[in-house]
């Protein structure tokens, strides 16, 4: 590539004007609490997050976890249904379909075009949102597409046509045709996914470049995380909403990436590299971690932020535990998703679902200890309980735990009994929105035997007699 072509491209753009002026110190997008979801099901929930320009971001996650749906609501394909979405300061619908085809260019998958176009015509699309009505092109707008062309290394391929190129050259045609619209913004879904490995370095290698000698900010969601390490300097984890966002480093946990993709992995650095690499566990780490599985485990209910002291203290005292049902969204369900060995998800604003609870049923039948934080009892979570109680009722130890300030203050005759004590210092007749059903089933878990402690301490020193 050569650098004065990559110049010439770069004044034409006028993209690092924009992005470097002195009047303009908002990120290039931001997004606030942005929820989203197909035929009412929630597929990204609350989503956070600011880029600056000149930034490379991969996003990450399994199948269905929402990372094309997220570039889909950058481009304004689609609109967010609740939250917003700002490109340089202002709202992204306010700037139109066509003010956002000027700043955001999308590269897709694959791109289908069912006519014989040559690639020259294919990069002159790219113009399109700067033609007007009368559709003549300008001399400049001419130069912008042949600087495109050589930014991407395709210009002996003009003449040729689109549909008969490799994938690895179409590829190349596509983000050409990206570059000719002079976006601020590039955003790629999965652009390596169909290639062989020759062509996903040199695309990769073409998307760096892009970014490093033309400041092209670049959001690209990735399947391959050893590439994505490689390539990304910033890594947002998804799982219907971002799970982690830093470097390769941080984000590539080998903890978080099972939690997340459900497999085992080994993370770290091969010798003679400089990159993370992502590999399949060996024989050892396979052998330690069915033992793990094997042994008692701790299960943790909780919600509303009521878990997060105990699940950091149960993690950093090296306790395996799992938890749910929690809601995406609640604050316990992210910290849940970084620090359990299994989380059981539910929909945002959803009550406990049947699937659910067969999850936590499940749960509990391996577990040898129960955790009860001081989590809100409704409706929706009333079930949870019910399942607490029948383990209780099976012989699964419970622990209650109530911190100071949870308590309830009110003095009964039958708060004077040992059992009434014990069910004061629960605090549950302050958090039951059941009309007693809660605190009913409370009392079911004291009969049985279940224990209160106020302190992190006592509940760690306990959990570790059943880890």
């Amino acid at each position: 590539m050569k650098k004065r072509n990559s110049e010439t491209l770069f004044n034409l753009s006028g993209a690092r004007k924009e992005s470097e002026s002195p009047q303009s110190t908002a990120p290039l997008l931001e997004i606030d609490g942005v929820s989203f979801g197909y035929d009412g099901h929630p597929l990204l929930y609350d989503i956070h997050m600011r880029v600056n320009a000149g930034e490379m971001v991969g996003l990450l996650g399994p199948n269905g976890s929402g990372k094309t749906t997220l570039l889909r609501l950058i481009s304004g394909v689609l609109h967010p249904q609740q939250g917003r979405m700002l490109l340089q300061g202002r709202d992204l619908q306010a700037w139109g379909r066509r003010g956002i085809a000027r700043r955001i260019a999308v590269v897709p998958q694959e791109l289908h075009v069912p006519f014989a176009f040559t690639v020259e015509e294919m990069v002159n699309l790219g113009r399109t949102p700067f033609i007007g009505l009368l559709g003549s092109r300008s001399k400049q707008d001419a130069n912008i597409v042949q600087e495109a062309m050589q930014s991407t290394e395709i210009t002996p391929l003009a003449r040729r046509i689109f549909n008969e190129l490799s994938g690895g050259e179409r590829q190349r045609v596509v983000i050409a045709m990206a570059l000719a619209q002079q976006p601020s913004l590039l955003l790629l879904d999965e652009p390596t996914s169909h290639l062989d490995i020759k062509y996903q370095i040199e695309i990769l290698e073409l998307v760096q470049q892009l970014n490093h000698r033309l400041g092209v900010t670049v959001i690209a969601a990735m399947h391959d995380l050893n590439l994505a390490a490689r390539y990304f300097p910033r890594l947002l984890l998804f799982q219907r909403g971002i799970i982690a966002d830093d470097s390769p480093a941080e984000v590539l946990d080998p903890q978080l990436l099972r939690r997340v993709y459900g497999v085992n992995v080994q993370v770290g650095i091969l010798r003679g590299a400089t990159h993370l690499s992502v590999l399949p566990p060996g024989e050892e780490e396979q052998e330690i971690e069915r033992e793990k599985r094997s042994r008692p485990r701790v299960h943790l209910m909780a919600g509303g932020g009521s878990g997060e002291l105990l699940m950091r203290a149960l993690a950093d005292a090296h306790i395996p535990f799992t938890a749910g049902a929690l809601n995406i969204g609640d604050s316990d369900h992210a910290l849940a998703t970084r620090l359990a060995g299994e989380v059981i998800t539910e929909q945002p604003y959803a009550p406990i679902s049947t699937a659910a609870l067969e999850q936590v049923r499940a749960s509990l039948t391996r577990a040898s200890l129960l955790v009860l934080c001081p989590m809100p009892v409704g409706p929706g979570n009333l079930a949870l309980l019910q399942e607490a109680a029948s383990a209780a009722k099976r012989g699964v130890a419970v622990l209650m735990f109530a911190p100071a300030g949870t308590a309830s203050q009110a003095a009964t005759e039958e708060s004077q009994t040992a059992e009434g004590t014990l069910l004061q210092r629960t605090g549950i007749a302050m958090r039951d929105y059941t009309k007693g059903e809660g605190l009913k089933l409370v009392q079911e878990m004291l009969q049985a035997g279940a224990r209160v402690v106020d302190s992190v301490g006592e509940a760690i020193q306990i959990a570790k007699q059943y880890s």
